[in-house]
């Protein structure tokens, strides 16, 4: 593999500025302003309330509302989510929220829905706000936007052991398979480039009904997921997901008794600290603060 600064090419570039008006800035520096700083832990927010589902499964509007303010108020040390939400978007802010539309575990549209309540009552205009995923690129709200709000169900993936906030980003990026060699390893690039840097401020990694375990690019089974009926919340997504692996992954030992790594590994996680300097992986550096339901918590 060639080092972090040959990741971002003129071919990246070229075609990105076809959809976004793209900086001059070249190579891959530690972040700035978003995500955290490194060299301090990471605050990361595991909330959880059995009631966001029903006995039939379906996501509950308003436990799903309290739980994100929840989480958001405590990740901001604020004393409401109004507060909280203030110090995330300003009015003139245009944001999109980077959702996930896998059919199987999609980002639930309670969600999406009380991420823009919280956004519009900051003081953000409504037609400067919008959901996408897989069209990003071709999105006006996301060519504008000055921030970004990260959110996508937890679970296994076929390329990169883990589908994860990090690889959130990959629609990002005209050609999202560059970035599938030696188990998507290379995640943390797509988050330096022009139309990205920076502009993160906050990460929500959903684990209401996460996927912990897949055989093959296309696989899901009801049987491998479980009512773990939790968000994980952080303005650093290396934090975040690796809070989340540790719980995939102990419910892979729980499950089938040990001895059953999530595979591929996913090497994006640890190579998104030590190579793009995302955030933090290890977990003296991260700092969780745990809220709701402790029944299973497996953290």
């Amino acid at each position: 593999m060639g080092t972090g600064r040959k990741v971002i090419t003129r071919r990246d570039f070229l075609r990105a500025g076809a959809c976004f008006t793209v900086g001059s800035v070249m190579g891959l520096p530690h972040a700035d302003g978003f995500p955290a700083d490194r060299e301090k832990s990471s605050r990361v927010v595991l909330v959880r309330d059995k009631r966001v589902l029903d006995e039939k499964g379906r996501i509950d509007r308003i436990a799903m509302q309290n739980m994100l303010d929840r989480a958001v108020t405590a990740l901001m040390d604020a004393t409401d989510p109004s507060s909280a939400w203030k110090q995330l978007a300003k009015p003139e802010d245009v944001v999109g929220v980077k959702t996930n539309i896998w059919h199987y575990l999609p980002t639930p549209e309670t969600l999406n829905n009380a991420i823009r309540k919280r956004l519009m009552e900051a003081g953000v205009k409504g037609e400067n706000v919008s959901e996408d995923d897989r069209g990003v690129l071709r999105n006006h709200v996301f060519q504008r936007s000055t921030a970004l709000i990260n959110v996508r169900p937890m679970r296994t993936h076929h390329w990169s052991g883990l589908g994860t906030l990090l690889k959130n980003y990959i629609m990002f990026v005209p050609e999202p398979r560059r970035y599938h060699e030696n188990a998507c390893e290379r995640l943390g690039a797509i988050w330096h480039l022009p139309h990205v840097k920076g502009k993160t401020r906050l990460n929500i990694l959903v684990m209401i009904t996460p996927l912990f375990h897949g055989m093959g690019p296309h696989h899901f089974s009801h049987r491998h997921t479980w009512p773990y009926c939790g968000l994980i919340v952080s303005r650093d997504p290396v934090a975040a997901d690796a809070t989340g692996a540790r719980i995939i992954q102990a419910k892979r030992d729980s499950f089938f008794g040990g001895g059953r790594p999530v595979s591929p590994p996913p090497r994006h996680i640890g190579t998104a600290d030590t190579r793009f300097g995302l955030g933090n992986s290890r977990q003296e550096r991260i700092e969780i603060v745990r809220l709701g339901w402790k029944e299973d918590m497996l953290l």
